[in-house]
């Protein structure tokens, strides 16, 4: 029976509290107004009562409207009888309302013009006899409707600033965690670089002593091979270590190789299935690339081609250009009418930046002329990328 009568409740019945409320205040203050004191002896009571009934049912849409106009429905009636003495206390609530949702905070200013009204008026018409213990009472009631008003007000202002925050808290709370997790695999793979380095650095030293060794002193290579292989497992296990601190226990892991540019065609034909037009333009002979450098070039294309899809007009261009000793990379296309590149997050291009000087290249970015975004790489390859990638960093020397 109780679950029956919950379901003909309406969904929300907190939005009608305050209407609810106000009808219910409205209702005690003509109660008040009719049997609360003498009534006035211009015998309008009850046009009193129906006005002060209309004011309290608007106080929260506009308070000091209201509250201006309470005070001259009061000053109204303390000239032509002696006031009710509801009246006085309809004039606090009309001062708390006011106080409470003034969009002003200005709550003794309220105070001070009701109250001000009332003792103005009352002195002028009735002089001397106006002022006597009553009127304290008047004065505790408008300025402690003021005071407690402005107090709901304030409390209501910090509860709401802390719920806010502690949205923002748990919103971010995932956040900030994800960016820890970024910011340790990050100091572990410069680690690992580090190592990596060391251990390649050795093995590069043994090779070059081996190969004089073989020449001059052919039984004396097999322990340098030794010291070549040793450097070359320890390299192996040191980034395995790594690698599995840096997995998430849960992902698959795959078994296909790093992309590289001959997955090129695949992610044109994926961005043309979209509706995204790519003009592709080659120049120069395709060849092998260094590893770091393939995988640099597809992830730069690829994240170039992303921003112009999500940020641009629907077309770009692409062109790839082999040189001697070189790679470059450039994506063109037209910026949307939103300024759509300066509205992202800026991670894709930091991201881009990364990569290139992963691969020791350079990376140029930002709108041009025509109303045009573009992105240049050049990674260097051959030797000239097998030299850069073989420089001890600053914090090995």
């Amino acid at each position: 029976m109780f679950a029956a009568f919950r379901r003909r409740l309406p969904p929300h019945p907190g939005r009608y509290r305050g209407p609810l409320g106000d009808v219910v205040l409205a209702g005690t203050g003509v109660a008040l107004l009719l049997y609360l004191g003498p009534a006035p002896a211009h015998g309008g009571t009850a046009l009193l009562a129906v006005a002060c009934a209309v004011l309290i049912l608007l106080r929260r849409r506009c308070p000091v409207p209201v509250l201006l106009t309470g005070a001259a429905v009061f000053m109204l009636t303390t000239a032509l009888s002696r006031p009710p003495d509801g009246m006085f206390i309809l004039a606090g609530v009309l001062t708390y309302s006011a106080a409470l949702y003034s969009p002003r905070r200005s709550p003794w200013f309220h105070a001070v013009a009701m109250w001000g009204a009332l003792m103005v008026t009352g002195s002028v018409v009735y002089g001397i006899d106006w002022w006597n213990t009553d009127q304290i009472t008047t004065f505790a009631i408008v300025f402690g409707g003021a005071a407690a008003g402005d107090s709901v007000r304030m409390r209501r202002a910090y509860i709401a600033e802390v719920t806010e925050r502690a949205r923002q808290a748990e919103s971010s709370r995932e956040e900030e965690a994800r960016r820890r997790v970024m910011d340790e695999r990050l100091r572990i793979a410069r680690e690992l670089h580090d190592v990596v380095a060391h251990h390649i650095t050795v093995i590069s030293v043994h090779a070059g002593a081996a190969d004089h060794v073989l020449r001059n002193e052919p039984d004396r290579v097999w322990p340098v091979l030794g010291h070549i292989r040793t450097a070359a497992d320890t390299v192996l296990e040191e980034i395995k270590s790594v690698i599995s601190v840096l997995r998430d226990p849960d992902e698959i892991r795959s078994t296909e190789p790093a992309p590289g540019l001959e997955r090129l065609q695949d992610l044109l034909a994926g961005l043309r299935a979209m509706g995204f037009a790519v003009q592709h333009q080659q120049y120069g002979l395709p060849r092998s690339l260094p590893a770091v450098v393939d995988l640099a070039a597809y992830r730069i294309a690829q994240e170039a081609l992303t921003n112009a899809h999500r940020y641009g007009d629907g077309e770009a261009t692409l062109d790839f250009e082999y040189t001697a000793d070189s790679v470059r990379i450039e994506v063109t296309n037209r910026i949307a009418a939103a300024g759509g590149h300066q509205s992202g997050s800026g991670f894709g291009l930091l991201g881009m930046r990364e990569r290139a000087a992963a691969a020791h290249g350079t990376i140029m970015t930002g709108p041009v002329a025509g109303n045009l975004f573009r992105v240049q790489a050049e990674l260097p390859t051959g030797d000239r990328a097998i030299s850069r990638l073989n420089a001890p960093t600053p914090r090995d020397t």
